[in-house]
């Protein structure tokens, strides 16, 4: 018996949606963000200004560069796998998305990049990283198959 493991590596094409830039329309709170990627950047700021600027930015590439920009909260790296979290669960509660995540079958999901990030992705010149983004996303996978995501 031969066990074919599927890995995701590349969130382009038929796995764009996997993206935190994918464009879905994001409802978290009273807020709709165009991305996650908005939501997530966005939670950074120390003022409603900031935040606000942030999650209408114009593109979610935008919105990452101006969150890179900012002087973060104090309690940042404390919440950010949680707002992380939060985002991704309110994504994935729209049903078409949902059942995309859910045709990923048991395939590891990696959010394999070039551009070095190590906590959310796998660095794909050295092969290392935490791959926090690729473990929430199969959580959620996991939760969606358990009725466990509202």
């Amino acid at each position: 018996m031969v066990i074919v493991v599927v890995t995701i590596r590349s969130f382009r094409g038929k796995h764009a949606f996997l993206s935190n830039f994918y464009t879905c329309n994001v409802t978290i709170g009273k807020e709709t963000y165009q991305t996650t990627e908005h939501y997530y950047q966005s939670q950074k700021a120390t003022s409603d200004a900031v935040r606000k600027a942030i999650g209408f930015a114009s593109s979610a590439k935008v919105a990452k560069k101006m969150g890179r920009n900012i002087i973060c909260r104090k309690d940042w790296d404390d919440v950010k796998d949680a707002v992380m979290l939060e985002a991704l669960r309110a994504k994935f509660s729209i049903p078409e998305l949902a059942k995309m995540l859910v045709e990923t079958g048991n395939a590891i999901i990696e959010e394999s990049n070039s551009y070095g990030d190590r906590y959310w992705g796998i660095d794909s010149d050295t092969g290392k990283g935490q791959n926090k983004l690729g473990k929430m996303l199969m959580r959620i996978r996991d939760e969606i198959r358990r009725g466990a995501l509202a």
